[in-house]
């Protein structure tokens, strides 16, 4: 079939992107689902710095691709011997899809599967083909989704059926955001009531932290960003304390915190802001990194503390998530006003609009955005 995405030809191109499009909507041919494998309408797809981390060459993958990775739509076919999913079901996306069989699946921990990183890396679907074409040449999946088209191919590994009530456009922040930071509070970190916390940065899964950690009862909630507009949002959801960034960032945390805090998550992929989450954290505590940076840089600590002070440090890829344990479940505590994730998105763009998009991302003047179809 033929259906319209955006697709990314060049890494690198310069900002603003609304002048040097690297995102180029196209018609493009989409095959049918293979074995296991799902048709899906997207409905929605949130805007976020792993996409950008590809456009900037931070993290490169293999070109064209169709980007995009948090996404929500409705399935319209499915490929032979899928049995979980059905036409008509409304589906999240799990941005590694989990083969189930290798270790870290037979463990529990299906965001560290490896033939799913493995396709993630090379392009590919889980299955280790690609579905889209362009002018008859192959183009590339991104995290096995490539939600920035108004239909894909995934595989049904990379797809969770939600409750059908949920908004779409609500549903795409689930897949990434809120699946990466309230994950990452109840999953990687399991915060207990009254445990101290501080979250750096206040992107969307930076604020879904905050709200992990509100809902999971912890006292006090520090929050660090320079934007005061996100500050006064991370207030808003049920931060006590907000701090500017900057080199009295650590002082103040550990201020507010009575000597640090116990749980203290770095969401900005940086190793310098890890540097000072970790400075910012208790005697016995643990600091989280949720973000991911350029994989040359290099992250320094005190070895002596790590014994002396039985420290922790730990990261948290896609929130520790299994995801069809915890999108249901994290639906569900929204549903019940347990976690405001609406208060997360920000702005709502056509998909010609994409590129402006990104330059808003870049310019931390937007918290989530999504692309609705």
């Amino acid at each position: 079939m033929k259906t319209t995405a955006a697709v990314l030809h060049e890494l690198r191109l310069p900002r603003p992107y609304a002048r040097s499009r690297p995102l180029r909507v196209a018609e493009v041919e989409l095959a049918p689902p293979g074995p296991g494998e799902i048709l899906v309408r997207v409905g929605a797809a949130g805007l976020c710095h792993s996409d950008l981390s590809v456009i900037d060459g931070t993290r490169p993958r293999p070109m064209p691709m169709v980007l995009g990775h948090e996404a929500a739509g409705v399935v319209e076919a499915c490929g032979p011997g899928v049995e979980t999913l059905s036409p008509g079901d409304h589906v999240v996306f799990a941005f590694v899809p989990s083969c189930g069989t290798c270790l870290p699946c037979a463990e529990g921990r299906p965001a560290l599967c490896e033939p799913g990183a493995a396709a993630n890396t090379a392009g590919t679907l889980l299955g280790g083909g690609r579905r889209w074409c362009e002018d008859a040449a192959p183009v590339n999946h991104h995290l096995g989704v490539s939600g920035f088209a108004r239909h894909t191919v995934t595989s049904a590994r990379s797809a969770v059926r939600i409750d059908a009530s949920l908004p779409l456009d609500i549903a795409a922040l689930f897949g990434c955001a809120v699946m990466t930071g309230v994950g990452a509070v109840v999953n990687t970190a399991r915060v207990p009531p009254g445990a101290s916390v501080a979250v750096f940065g206040l992107g969307g899964v930076g604020l879904a932290c905050v709200l992990g950690a509100v809902a999971s009862g912890a006292n006090p909630v520090v929050v660090i960003d320079p934007l005061t507009e996100k500050r006064d949002l991370a207030v808003s959801l049920g931060a006590t304390h907000a701090f500017e960034a900057g080199e009295g960032a650590v002082a103040a945390i550990r201020d507010a915190t009575h000597g640090g805090a116990a749980f203290v998550f770095e969401s900005v992929g940086s190793e310098a802001v890890l540097a000072q989450a970790y400075g910012a954290t208790r005697r016995g505590g643990t600091t989280i990194a949720t973000g991911l940076p350029h994989p040359s840089k290099m992250f320094s600590i005190p070895a002596v503390s790590l014994v002396g002070e039985e420290r922790t440090v730990r990261g948290s890829y896609m929130g520790s998530a299994v995801p069809l344990r915890d999108l249901p479940r994290f639906v569900a505590m929204y549903q019940a006003g347990r976690l405001p994730v609406d208060r997360l998105l920000t702005h709502r763009l056509k998909l010609d609009e994409i590129n402006e998009g990104f330059d808003l991302l870049a310019d931390g003047a937007a918290v989530r955005q999504v692309v609705v179809f």
